[in-house]
């Protein structure tokens, strides 16, 4: 039989607990919010422009994580590799990942990645030889030959979606056919989640299909009705059920991208952000 200590005990810990519990939850979301980063290519205008003014303005936003984007001034935006590498950390951000093409200047791309410290290169499209299964079968041996050549410096290459991944042909997911002939330690996949809700597909099943590869998200709601990306909660894609699987994805970073606006590149990411802080 409990004691009239026992049970004030048990349930004095239980009432404690249940109202620990909203701080635990809003701490999981502080967490989230605290590590966001942004893929450039948002304010790809405003940095040809003026890169130090618009990175100072991303990190009054809050981000802290920085994806770059091959520009017409190079992959930094008219910096040298370690000047965007020092520009970012005195703005207490990290250049953590970096959109790139595998092409004749490959070495190069390499090379600057090294010098700028960033962890992560990722191939931002494949090349245009066809939407079929075995384009994408060379396209996956291609992938793993670049995660060689990154690994050997100490760097992850990846691959980035859009909605073209998930067309078929002879009833095979062409994505699919990318997962299956690429080497998980070589190549990590970053889901953009606003393509493939575009496409019809749903990023948890492949979360679960494919457990731990897509250790990067391009985090990106999508309007359906005019066909592009839009601010958070104004489209189709469920944010919190997406981050709530972000485990079973093996997800470490999420960048924000949004390549249209109501007004402008500033505004939008300022409303993203204040909705992912109102999250619960």
């Amino acid at each position: 039989m409990k004691t009239r200590r026992q049970f004030l005990q048990q349930t004095g810990a239980a009432a404690i607990g249940s109202m620990l519990l909203p701080s635990l939850d809003l701490l999981i979301d502080k967490k989230r919010i605290k590590n966001t980063g942004i893929q450039l290519y948002t304010f790809r205008k405003e940095l040809l422009a003026d890169v130090t003014g618009t990175l100072k303005q991303i990190a009054g936003l809050g981000f802290k994580q920085i994806e770059s984007a091959r520009s017409d001034k190079g992959h930094y935006y008219g910096l040298t590799s370690k000047e965007m590498k020092q520009t970012c950390s005195d703005l207490g951000m990290t250049l953590r990942s970096g959109h790139v093409h595998v092409d004749d200047k490959w070495k190069q791309t390499i090379d600057e990645a090294v010098e700028s410290g960033q962890e992560y290169m990722i191939c931002s499209s494949l090349p245009k030889a066809g939407q079929t299964v075995d384009n994408y079968k060379k396209a996956a041996e291609s992938f793993n030959k670049c995660g060689e050549d990154c690994k050997k410096v100490n760097i992850k290459f990846g691959y980035h979606n859009h909605d073209a991944e998930f067309e078929q042909e002879n009833g095979k997911i062409l994505y699919d056919v990318l997962l299956e002939n690429t080497d998980p330690v070589l190549v990590h996949m970053e889901m953009d989640l606003g393509w493939a809700v575009f496409a019809g597909k749903d990023p948890v099943a492949y979360f679960n299909k494919y457990p731990g590869r897509f250790p990067l998200w391009h985090l990106k709601d999508m309007d359906m009705v005019k066909r592009h990306s839009t601010e958070f909660g104004k489209g189709i894609l469920d944010i919190k059920k997406m981050l709530d699987n972000e485990k079973q994805a093996g997800m470490k970073y999420i960048f924000v991208e949004q390549e249209e606006y109501t007004n402008n590149a500033y505004d939008s990411m300022k409303e993203d952000m204040e909705y992912l802080k109102k999250m619960k």
